[in-house]
């Protein structure tokens, strides 16, 4: 069997069980590199969604999970931690196919996810669960306990690596999750199921069903579901805010972002313009913290913009699994349509089109790097999500932020200046919820970060102590102080 063959698997894990969802949608997942058809979109049927529902509600409500002592439960993700080391190459063909991110980027993802179980397992081993608040001979408990059944919801950029992560510490947590993979790149999470099922934990802690529109609206309006942890678009995250305001759910929604680059004028224009090419095209340009909208100082714009250009040519476009490419086709057929008729709308308003590579003599969704001039920044607000920026020259610093700062989105900002001092001031003016200065890596700043959505860029945030206090809800219990006047 081929690494192709072997990647093409859907299957609803439901109750213990493992089954062929029972639907198809009308969309077929292609190749990203040739364009030809390799499977039908599957969906669960809405009976099946609901049973699936009703299973994890009953175990939320039996303890058979949440009940366990700390020690068993991290038993239990320890062996998803083992048992999917074995899956990475399998994981990483899977993803590589459903997102056309290459090979060699993908291998480094699928490599990770097992550490998503144990960093979970470290967070859980320090006692933050119960905390002793007695005084005055007064027994007073804080606990932290799950709301109940979650449902994650992932996109198709990189869905096996962020459903690992929130998986693993809503399990962590004691809540029992239904994972919907993207219906547009399912392969990955599919292995990812196959190693926690493998790890057998009590029958319905895990589930997966797959689907489209009707399946995510039933899982994110049933009462019974209590918190919802999603990655995705803005349109897709105000309809959930939606459908959990019926039933304040506990939301966590981390949604897109056009993300600002203030180039201050004492940075090194040769350095900042290579960071920033590396930005643009991590994942293909599909991340949602990638740079999009950059402000340069007016008497260095030209300077940056060749810049920036020669760095893009450098990167090795090719087919998602040649392990000699930098950077893969988009994922699909419809994204690359939506990014021609986003750039297309900027050169009708004024814009030019500088590219940074030449697409390769290839039948799939090839996209090569560009960068947009002359554009008006208001006409630059929407996310464009691939390997392509906007830069406006300015005539200051402050200029720059408040520029930066006008935007619907508040997601991640970044800062080039050789004056570090300078430079954080600027970041610290930005209102977005995490902002780096001199580089563009897609890790965390530190191991305490703690990043907030802003504005339009969702719900929440997140930050590994953030997301696994998500999962759960406060309760205080104690004996009340006799001889209070009120």
């Amino acid at each position: 069997m081929n690494v192709v063959s072997r990647a093409i698997r859907q299957i609803d894990r439901i109750g213990g069980t493992e089954q062929e969802p029972s639907d198809l949608l009308p969309l077929w997942l292609c190749n990203p590199s040739t364009g030809a058809r390799i499977a039908q979109a599957a969906a669960t049927d809405l009976v099946e969604v609901e049973r699936a529902i009703a299973i994890a509600d009953e175990v939320h409500s039996s303890g058979i999970w949440s009940g366990l002592a700390i020690d068993e439960r991290s038993t239990y993700l320890m062996r998803v931690a083992d048992l999917l080391d074995p899956y990475a190459e399998d994981v990483a063909a899977a993803e590589a196919i459903g997102s056309g991110v290459v090979i060699s980027v993908t291998e480094l993802f699928a490599g990770a996810l097992a550490g998503s179980f144990r960093q979970a397992v470290e967070l859980i081993a320090d006692g933050w669960w119960h905390t002793n608040l007695s005084e005055d001979g007064r027994c007073i408990e804080l606990l932290r306990l799950p709301w109940g059944p979650v449902v994650v919801l992932v996109p198709w950029n990189a869905p096996a690596a962020i459903a690992a992560k929130k998986i693993a510490f809503a399990l962590a947590a004691g809540a029992p999750v239904i994972l919907k993979p993207p219906e547009r790149a399912p392969f990955g999470c599919n292995f990812l199921a196959d190693a926690i099922c493998a790890a057998r934990l009590p029958r319905g802690v895990f589930q997966m069903v797959h689907g489209g529109v009707d399946v995510g609206q039933l899982l994110t309006t049933d009462p019974r579901i209590r918190a919802v942890s999603f990655t995705g678009s803005v349109h897709t995250g105000r309809s959930i805010a939606r459908a959990g305001a019926e039933d304040f759910k506990a939301l966590q929604l981390e949604l897109g972002g056009n993300n600002p680059v203030v180039v201050r004028a004492d940075a090194d224009i040769e350095e900042t313009a290579r960071a920033l090419a590396e930005g643009i095209v991590k994942l293909n340009g599909q991340w949602c913290e990638g740079p999009g909208k950059i402000f340069v100082p007016r008497t260095r714009h030209d300077e940056f913009v060749q810049a920036l250009q020669a760095h893009l040519q450098k990167y090795v476009i090719g087919a998602h699994d040649d392990p000699s490419a930098q950077i893969g086709p988009l994922a699909h057929e419809a994204h690359r349509n939506r990014l021609n008729d986003q750039v297309q709308r900027m050169v009708n308003l004024g814009a030019l089109v500088v590219m940074g590579g030449v697409e390769p003599d290839l039948d799939g969704w090839f996209w090569a790097p560009r960068v947009v001039v002359g554009a008006e920044p208001a006409d630059c607000m929407d996310e464009l999500f691939g390997p392509v920026v906007t830069v406006h020259p300015v005539d200051s610093d402050s200029e720059a932020v408040a520029l930066a700062n006008d935007s619907p989105y508040g997601l991640a900002g970044y800062v080039f200046g050789a004056d570090i001092k300078a430079a954080m001031s600027v970041g610290r003016d930005m209102r977005f919820g995490e902002v780096k200065v001199n580089g563009t890596s897609i890790l965390d700043l530190s191991p305490s970060s703690v990043q907030s959505f802003w504005r339009s860029s969702g719900l929440g945030g997140h930050g590994d102590r953030d997301t696994i206090r998500f999962f759960c809800g406060t309760q205080i219990v104690g004996v009340d102080k006799a001889g209070l006047p009120i």
